[in-house]
């Protein structure tokens, strides 16, 4: 009996006992769709600081009304929003690598107040990211209007 006791006074402190665990190892498709949703949130505050992160030097959109604005103008638009959104949410991904390329696409719901009515918007995006310097960057993005709800 004093033999066990020893035995497991002696193996206890090896295991290993409040030590920190370490974070999961992500996917890189994880990666981007946590990328997207930070992008949401970060255009929703404001946020053209941390845009300016995701966004390539190249980078160029192709907006819902068939416009087109660069790096320069998307961190314009970013820094300048002041609009109310009640709720922004990012579904339907699907998101694909090629080597040091991805394409994500996803559905963006949006509802917020415009002009004295509740408005409902749905965005399907196209965005495309490069691999560089150890991060994903993003080079394009395309948004199309797919439904406008007024009530």
């Amino acid at each position: 009996m004093n033999l066990l006791l020893i035995a497991l006074a002696v193996a206890l402190p090896a295991l290993p006992q409040g030590r920190a665990q370490e974070p999961p190892v992500r996917s890189d498709q994880e990666i981007l769709i946590q990328l997207e949703r930070d992008w949401d949130k970060a255009f929703l505050r404001a946020d053209a600081g941390f845009i300016a992160t995701i966004l390539a030097d190249e980078f160029l959109a192709t907006y819902d009304d068939g416009s087109r604005g660069d790096r320069a103008l998307e961190l314009k638009l970013a820094s300048e929003f002041n609009k109310q959104i009640d709720s922004s949410l990012l579904d339907e991904f699907t998101v694909k690598i090629y080597k040091d390329t991805a394409i994500v696409w996803f559905t963006r719901h949006l509802a917020g107040p415009s002009k004295g009515k509740h408005l409902e918007l749905t965005h399907h995006y196209t965005d495309v990211f490069v691999f560089r310097e150890g991060r994903w960057q993003c080079v394009s993005s395309q948004s199309t209007l797919v439904q406008m709800e007024s009530k």
